[in-house]
């Protein structure tokens, strides 16, 4: 198998935001260290759960940029650069290349949707820009959109596209995915629950929200499926399957950020149209990080 972008726990990470809805990018770097202490073994910026479709152009690059600095090459750096308007996914996909990132993440278009004939001129087009590793992001239930099996084979051809982040949550197609396109394609869980069934399959590790809160935890479960260990992974996901649950009792990424407040970061709330937790749902959510004694 040629080697991945990385293999473990790649943090999905939260974009923190000050009171008047501008970027903490004091507390980002706190955050990025805390992962990096924890052992994450990567970094997503700029994804779903990093508020990315609020993000303004030079937000976006500017968080990007700001978190390769910090990390200094101490972990691989992916950026989200995916669009619904090919066009556009180019010139941030460029943009980021230029910047020194370590690979892509490239999700299906949204709203417009297309076919899969579509899929694969889009993604091509998003592959031929550039010179580095791109992770395609299949993610149906909030764009309307999926990867099939043999769209992910023709796309795979492409010695720019690498990977998957699969988060369709129909794991035979995902293992149908893996049999198509061999071991030369390497795929993520994009679900923090499906993580050890994915990796049981051959899967190469997770892109995860759960592991802004607890990222040890989730290094810890994607080693042992790493090293063959897969009761000792499966006990510790069950264990940890509440809270990874609970993170998605609301829309992504509400429940992660105010779980990340609670446990001891600044993060502020989502960005409008996303609002805060209903009091009800955050009695339940600091009830369950105390369960499992999440902290900063």
């Amino acid at each position: 198998m040629s080697r991945p972008i990385f293999t473990g726990s790649g943090v999905a990470i939260i974009t923190p935001m000050n009171s008047d809805g501008s970027i903490n990018y004091n507390e980002l770097g706190k955050i990025i260290d805390f992962q990096i202490e924890n052992g994450t073994d990567a970094i997503i910026s700029c994804g779903t759960t990093g508020e990315s479709a609020v993000l303004n152009h030079t937000e976006h690059c500017d968080v990007i940029s700001y978190t390769l600095d910090r990390v200094n090459g101490k972990i691989p750096v992916i950026a989200g650069t995916g669009s619904n308007d090919t066009n556009y996914a180019v010139e941030l996909s460029k943009h980021a290349q230029s910047l020194g990132v370590d690979g892509l993440l490239s999700v299906t278009p949204y709203y417009n949707k297309t076919s899969q004939a579509g899929l694969v001129a889009h993604f091509t087009k998003i592959a031929d820009s550039v010179d580095i590793p791109i992770i395609l992001y299949n993610v149906p239930s909030r764009t309307g959109c999926n990867i099939q099996p043999e769209t992910y084979l023709q796309l795979s051809k492409h010695q720019n596209i690498v990977a998957a982040k699969e988060a369709s949550e129909n794991v035979s197609a995902i293992a149908r995915t893996m049999s198509l396109c061999g071991e030369d394609f390497a795929v993520y869980s994009g679900a923090d629950d499906q993580t050890v069934p994915i990796m049981a399959l051959g899967g190469v590790g997770v892109i995860s929200v759960f592991a802004n809160v607890m990222p040890r935890v989730m290094h810890t479960i994607t080693q042992l499926m790493l090293d063959g260990k897969y009761k000792e992974a499966a006990k510790m996901h069950l264990q940890y399957l509440e809270l990874m649950n609970i993170l998605f009792s609301d829309v992504n990424p509400i429940p992660v950020k105010a779980a990340m407040n609670i446990i001891g970061f600044n993060c502020g709330s989502c960005r409008l149209p996303l609002v805060d937790m209903s009091k009800d749902k955050l009695d339940k959510l600091e009830i369950c990080l105390n369960k499992y004694e999440a902290r900063k």
